[in-house]
């Protein structure tokens, strides 16, 4: 019993936490309830997620949830809260649907539950505002396709595919410094989100800031080796470099090096080189 009242405070101290939004505090309370015994509570498994979610650590936020097991103890209200907390989520790294299909079950739980509700009207706006945005684009109307996606950031302003989707629009409309700015926006939520370091390395290399351009694009090479695209984007954000610090590029191509060839001799020893 006494176990029992010592799980049922720490839950109530990361309550507390978690009504503050301090990422930090709730993430701290969770971990130490954990130590009472409650580290597989599906209410301790939510606080955590949420409190990820708060500090930009997605894929933790993601791990935490699937580690939770069921429990009578927490009631019907606790698991209404751990749909509610995987609804964002899932917003977050842009499974839409899934949010929705979390949100509506978060409801049919606690169906008086106002948070619930504001949470799936946010969660149906952003969802359309997307959709609205990826056909504008598809159409190649990028100016409204941009409007689209700020609508729905309206809803859900730390949505990091948003972002990223307005970035690619801003790119469009050549509008490189403002796809720069979404770029960032969307990697301080979500530091290893590959389309917007892709998005954000090829801004660099518009704006010709060559320092930063290869410095995303060696990041990108080692995330993606096999992407020649990648690969041929670093080269000539290393060349851009170069020549920007006034060092001779001319001799340099894609795959290799260009080399002057003056005779039949060093002719035919060129061509009987492998590849």
């Amino acid at each position: 019993m006494l176990k029992l009242h010592m799980v049922e405070r720490d839950l109530e101290r990361c309550g507390e936490a978690s009504k503050m939004v301090d990422g930090k505090s709730t993430l701290r309370e969770a971990d130490f309830a954990a130590t009472t015994g409650a580290d597989f509570s599906p209410l301790i498994c939510a606080l955590r997620a949420e409190a990820l979610l708060h500090l930009h650590r997605l894929e933790e936020a993601e791990s935490a949830l699937s580690s939770s097991r069921p429990s009578k103890f927490l009631g019907m209200l606790s698991n209404s809260y751990i749909c509610f907390t995987q609804a964002q989520v899932e917003m977050a790294l842009g499974r839409f649907e899934n949010a929705m299909a979390s949100v509506e079950k978060a409801g049919q739980i606690d169906p008086h539950n106002i948070e619930v509700s504001v949470m799936w009207n946010n969660v149906n706006s952003v969802a359309r505002a997307r959709s609205q945005g990826n056909q504008y684009f598809k159409l190649g109307n990028f100016a409204d396709a941009c409007t689209a996606n700020s609508e729905g950031l309206k809803y859900d302003p730390l949505n990091p595919v948003l972002y990223c989707n307005r970035a690619a629009c801003c790119s469009k409309l050549g509008q490189w410094v403002k796809s720069l700015e979404d770029c960032n926006e969307a990697l301080r939520i979500h530091p290893t989100y590959i389309m917007a370091l892709l998005r954000r390395a090829a801004s660099y290399a518009k704006l010709e800031k060559s320092i930063e351009a290869v410095r995303d694009y060696d990041v990108l090479s080692r995330e993606l080796p096999a992407d020649t695209e990648v690969s041929e984007a670093l080269f000539h954000a290393k060349v851009a470099l170069k020549e920007s610090r006034g060092e001779k590029a001319s001799s340099m191509k894609f795959g290799g090096v260009v080399e002057n060839i003056i005779g039949l001799i060093e002719l035919q020893a060129a061509v009987a080189l492998p590849g």
